[in-house]
């Protein structure tokens, strides 16, 4: 049994899912994958049934019924993990924007440097996107520095979808009480284990736009995540004063 498993939710990634897949088995670490795919009609999930067998006991997919959301994928692959005796759980992007070979770093960040949760940060260290428009990055890094402002979290990358946990965080969380379902998702969870006072750590990444397939970003999306955290914080304070 690998002691990490990758959580990669799919919506027509057949362009992209099977080069990361064998990107990721071929790195100095191994790592099992687990794709959750939301009925992909582009055959997503028809190419990672191929590679199982070339990765057998390695590659595992999780078929839904229809496109239900990057906050449920993720809650659908952290419980299916928590069956099973994976020690460390990380969400990663299926278009390349997050490099496979940091998922090494992110192990190493938990494994042997003590962090409970290790985020792979776009802001830490500057601004690291690659491929953006200007307006789009702006509206990225100002997202963050105003979850940072109504949360009060010490994280430059609050939106980050690039993350490893320790089981034990998972385990904390009340994964049938996280309510977001898109952007504010990655927020959601990284408050939540700040609540908890988990040891968080952030290490520098370079984030790439997907070059293959279309991006899944809305307005919708944009808009959950800023009405939603004020929502959050709220309630989170009004849970301290009814204790």
């Amino acid at each position: 049994m690998s002691h990490g498993i990758i959580i990669i939710p799919t919506y027509n990634e057949i362009e992209n899912i099977e080069r990361l897949i064998r990107n990721i088995f071929s790195l100095q670490r191994k790592f099992h994958i687990l794709v959750v795919d939301d009925n992909s009609p582009d055959s997503t999930a028809a190419m990672v049934r191929e590679l199982q067998s070339e990765y057998f006991g390695a590659l595992f997919l999780e078929e839904r019924e229809g496109k239900l959301g990057l906050g449920t994928a993720y809650i659908h692959g952290f419980k299916w993990s928590l069956k099973r005796d994976y020690e460390y759980i990380f969400e990663m992007d299926a278009d390349f924007s997050h490099s496979p070979n940091d998922l090494i770093r992110l192990y190493n960040t938990c494994a042997k440097k003590g962090a409970d949760m290790a985020i792979g940060s776009r802001y830490v260290t500057g601004v690291n996107v690659i491929n953006w428009p200007m307006s789009r990055v702006l509206l990225s890094w100002l997202a963050s520095k105003y979850v940072r402002v109504i949360t009060g979290m010490d994280i430059h990358d609050t939106t980050a979808g690039f993350v490893c946990y320790k089981r034990k965080v998972l385990e904390t969380i009340d994964l049938d009480r996280v309510h977001f379902v898109g952007y504010a998702f990655q927020i959601e969870m990284k408050f939540k284990a700040y609540q908890h006072k988990f040891e968080i750590k952030e290490i520098p990444v370079i984030f790439t736009d997907r070059t293959r397939g279309t991006s899944k970003m809305s307005g919708g999306i944009i808009s959950e995540a800023i009405f939603g955290v004020i929502n959050m914080k709220l309630k989170s304070l009004f849970n301290k004063m009814t204790k």
